[in-house]
């Protein structure tokens, strides 16, 4: 997953991929320092429409933070919590990643 090896690259550990809980799927769980982040990964062919993170609306967001919610309880996580978007653009074959951090 090319988001997955952007975050690597940048010294994120990859915790889970594809998380689900009830109605919410949460495409990334990665960890940096005492950070727990849910990483939502949205991506467009074209920006006719907008950029691929406009289309994380309110009811994607709340369904990404119930999930993180189960999940943080699951995991007895204690530490802090951010919710990110990773953007992939493609803008004429070549992919432009943009990490957009503490997104909602």
């Amino acid at each position: 997953m090319l988001a997955a090896d952007f975050l690597f690259a940048k010294g994120f550990e990859i915790v889970e991929r594809n998380y689900r809980h009830k109605r919410s799927e949460i495409d990334l769980i990665v960890k940096k320092n005492n950070w727990l982040i849910f990483v939502e990964v949205k991506m467009r062919s074209s920006d006719a429409y907008g950029y691929p993170e406009d289309f994380v609306d309110y009811k994607k967001a709340k369904n990404i933070i119930d999930g993180a919610e189960e999940y943080t309880y699951q995991q007895n996580w204690q530490g802090n919590v951010r919710y990110d978007i990773v953007s992939i653009r493609d803008q004429h074959g070549e992919k432009e990643i943009v990490h957009i951090e503490d997104a909602f």
